[in-house]
């Protein structure tokens, strides 16, 4: 495993261990890493920067750290990376990072930290079940044998690992079937065959009709996708993984629109462009600005040229819009937005990286304009992205006859698969 999908993995697993009870004491290298490299991504821009204490304390609530006690942990780990520099006054100067950077930095972080075996063995796991799925027993001797976890306590260790989330299960006992997120971002063609061939004539034709229509839009509102495949279908090939979800959410409530799994790949690795999901947060708000809004708060009308002015440094507007729809991407320091007074407001790129890969994913086919045509006319207040998004679809309404036919759909990916 690369550096960077290490990092994503620790990012990934980081995010789980903070919701659950006594999940950051049991993994701590994983939870500290995860953190400070989450602030580090946050803070930083494309350029060398300077952050007030008070945009550094910012940045920490909106990553939900403890500001009296995780924040100065997190700068600490930051301060001996070498990657930022602390004065007396509690402002941060912090070098130019990349989202690829910012990765790589939270695999050093998990690896300074002394990590456990069963720390070690969490992101082992995690890339293991992500190239297909793997029974609960082939996994137990695999990991034990690679990361020297004791027989005995194997059993317990993957029981945790998808009780927490670091992977999912399908199914009972030792035939159970472990697997995650990123099943579908490697070899995607291949195993989608394998999914169609489990399915019955009906299914696979509607699936294949499905599919037809998500390539020439590029996404397909949930609703919509829905009434294609049928409730059944949908929900077990939404579990599986077999699509992204992406859930926008403004006044008018949480939208759930449906890409394939490859849809920013060609632009970035599969395995670590959701550790952050800048750039399809960035991509989803200029769609809402191309398809929503009106003339007279700020309609994009020329998206080529207000990137590309954003890229090369510039600001753009003034526009009503502006102080509106990307307040999401404010708050994870892509954007920096200035009033102009009048209600309007200037903006800024912060994230250089960011802009030049929605740049191509909106030049290539804009994946997301075409369904955010049929949402309300109201500007993005956050975003969600696929994993998180899979991860609460699953938890909350997946039901357990769609669970036992999920079950039938990672058996086919997995075919014959050998450790």
């Amino acid at each position: 495993m690369d550096k960077q999908t290490k990092g994503a993995w620790v990012v990934h697993h980081g995010r789980k261990v903070a919701s659950v009870e006594r999940g950051a004491a049991e993994f701590s290298a994983i939870d500290i890493a995860s953190k400070a490299a989450s602030l580090l991504a946050r803070m930083a821009e494309s350029s060398q920067a300077t952050l007030t204490s008070e945009q550094v304390q910012a940045a920490a609530r909106v990553g939900g750290l403890n500001p009296k006690t995780e924040l100065p942990a997190c700068l600490e780990q930051l301060r001996n990376q070498r990657v930022i520099d602390v004065s007396g006054s509690g402002a941060v100067s912090v070098l130019g990072v990349t989202s690829q950077s910012a990765l790589g930095h939270a695999a050093d972080l998990f690896e300074t930290n002394d990590p456990t075996p069963t720390e070690q063995a969490a992101l082992g796991l995690a890339e293991l079940v992500s190239t297909a799925p793997v029974a609960f027993k082939e996994a137990s001797e695999y990991i034990g044998d690679t990361y020297l976890i004791k027989k005995s306590d194997m059993s317990d260790f993957i029981r945790q690992s998808f009780a927490i989330g670091f992977v999912d299960a399908e199914g009972e006992g030792e035939d159970q079937l472990l697997f995650n997120g990123n099943l579908f971002r490697r070899d995607s063609a291949a195993k989608t065959k394998k999914v169609l061939d489990a399915l019955d004539g009906a299914e696979q034709a509607k699936l294949r009709e499905f599919d037809e229509t998500l390539r020439r839009s590029g996404a397909v509102i949930a609703s919509h996708a829905e009434r294609m495949l049928g409730a059944d279908l949908f929900s077990k090939v939404r579990a599986a993984a077999l699509y992204d979800m992406n859930v926008v959410a403004n006044e008018g409530g949480e939208h759930v629109f449906i890409t394939a799994p490859g849809s920013f790949h060609k632009f970035t690795s599969p395995m670590v462009d959701d550790a952050f999901d800048h750039a399809k947060a960035l991509v989803a708000a200029l769609s809402y600005g191309i398809t929503q809004s009106a003339h007279g708060r700020g309609r994009i009308w020329g998206v080529d040229l207000l990137l590309g002015k954003l890229i090369r440094g510039g600001e753009v507007g003034p526009a009503t819009a502006i102080g509106n729809d990307y307040r999401a991407l404010e708050l994870e320091r892509v954007v920096q937005t200035i009033d102009a007074g009048n209600g309007t407001y200037r903006m800024r790129l912060l994230k250089r990286e960011v802009g030049e890969i929605a740049l191509q994913v909106l030049q290539n086919g804009n994946a997301t304009a075409a369904a955010l045509e049929m949402l309300p006319n109201v500007g993005m207040t956050s975003y969600i992205g696929p994993e998180p998004a899979r991860a609460r679809f699953r938890a909350k309404k997946q039901s357990a006859a769609s669970k036992t036919q999920t079950r039938t759909l990672l058996s086919a990916v997995r075919g014959g698969r050998s450790l």
